[in-house]
Order: structure tokens, then sequence, then C-alpha cells
């Protein structure tokens, strides 16, 4: 088995930060009361679990990540670069795209991470719990979600039985982390033949699961935070960034 490779996805044009993102790569976006870009936090998280070969999977805006960021070695780490391919669209492809330029093989442990959250999990733990089940992937999962939205119980006359506005969900959702054995590459090559598009968690994960390859779930009540709209930016409180993110630095 190879190295564990970090690979965070952050070519995407941000459009739900519009109009943030006309100016800023959306994983560049300052935040805390340190104002360090998103990513920054991102590089200092792997580098804190003992992950220091990353891979940035980029596009829009890249320059503001390469000039910021570099090789890596003014943070301890090393940094890999490649463009989104526009014969490679989607996540996987992306993912895909890096495999074919050589970043990444099969023989590596890819954790992949999606590059607009932020948060304080224990990625050591994440790769231990993976390797341990001898997954082709494993999703980070959180119990503790609110949707942004009232949820009402309707009857067939159209009667609200029941409303409760932002409740927590029943079923754990996924954070936008997970880990892929490096198998699952030859996987995505094999479904690329067959689509335009390639989506990880729309297309790859529900095809493993339905070849019985084995999936399994981490799950986590670590904080963590997606910074991906607008109005989730304007409600990040600096004061929580640096008291549940401070010991990164």
């Amino acid at each position: 088995m190879g190295e564990t490779k970090g690979l965070v996805l952050c070519g995407g044009l941000g459009t739900r930060l519009r109009p943030i993102t006309y100016y800023f790569q959306k994983t560049m976006i300052p935040i805390g009361l340190k104002q360090k870009p998103i990513l920054e936090y991102v590089v200092q998280l792997f580098k804190f679990n003992g992950i220091t070969n990353l891979a940035f999977l980029v596009n829009h805006k890249a320059e503001q990540i390469i000039n910021y960021f570099a090789d890596g070695s003014r943070f301890d780490v090393e940094i890999a670069y490649t463009y989104d391919d526009p014969m490679f669209k989607g996540t996987a492809g992306s993912i895909l795209n890096s495999y074919r330029q050589g970043v990444v093989n099969t023989d590596d442990v890819l954790l992949v991470y999606y590059g607009d959250i932020i948060t304080n999990m224990n990625l050591k733990d994440l790769l231990s719990h993976h390797k341990s089940r001898n997954s082709s992937a494993t999703i980070v999962l959180s119990s503790s979600f609110r949707v942004s939205v009232g949820v009402a119980d309707v009857d067939k006359d159209g009667r609200i039985q029941s409303f409760v506005e932002k409740p927590e969900l029943k079923k754990p959702v996924s954070v936008g982390i997970l880990v892929l054995d490096g198998e699952v590459l030859e996987v995505m090559e094999e479904l690329k033949k067959k689509a335009r598009k390639l989506d990880l968690m729309g297309d790859v994960i529900p095809h493993l699961i339905k070849t019985a390859k084995p999936v399994h779930s981490y799950l986590t009540n670590a904080f963590w935070y997606d910074v991906g709209s607008t109005e989730a930016y304007e409600k990040l409180d600096p004061k929580v960034v640096e008291h549940r993110l401070s010991y990164l630095f």
C-alpha cells in the first residue's frame, strides 16, 4: 500500500458565494480573527494529522491559490497542482485527471477534502478506521446537522399537522470528507467511458455500493462547518473559528 495523499477539491466557481467569488477563489476567502484563507486551515489540519503530501485540484482563479501556497514548503508540506480538464468534468473527473497526470496512483490512500469545509476532526483516526475495515471508500458523516428551513407535515387536504423550524435531521449527513482506496481510480476510469461528467458523491459512491464494494461510514461529532454559501459565510463567527481551530497554528 502506498502513502496517504490529501486531495483538496478547490477548483469550483463558488456560485453560491457570489458576489464574493467574483473576486476571490472560494477556498481563499478569509475567515476567523486572523483572516486567514479557508484553505490555510485545511492545510494546517492535514499537517497536524501527519499528512504532508497534498494535491490541490484547481481551476477557477487557481493563481490565487498557487501564489499563496506555492510548493507548500512555507507550511512544511508538499503541494502539487492539477488543473481541471474540460474533458473530465465533475469532482470525480478532477480526481481522475490527477491520476492521469501521475499525481496519485492506485497504491495510494486518498483522503479527499472539499475545500470549503473547516473542521477539527481527527484525520488520523479516520484513516485508521478506513484501513482497519479494508474499505474501498469511507465517508465521514455527522449526526448533528440542522436544516436551514422549517419542515411541515401536511395531510391530504393540505392542512399542516405539525411544523418545526430548522429541525435537526435524524439521519447522518456527509460533511465533505472521505477516504478512497487507490483501486477506486480504476473504477472511475471505467465509469468515465460512459459519461462526460462524473460526480464523486452522486455517481462513484452509489456505483461502489451497487456493485457490493465495501463502503463504510465514519461518524463524527467533531466541529465542522460548510462555508460554501454567502449566508453561511456571513453567519460564521470569527470567534468560533478561533476557539475551534486556533490549535492548528
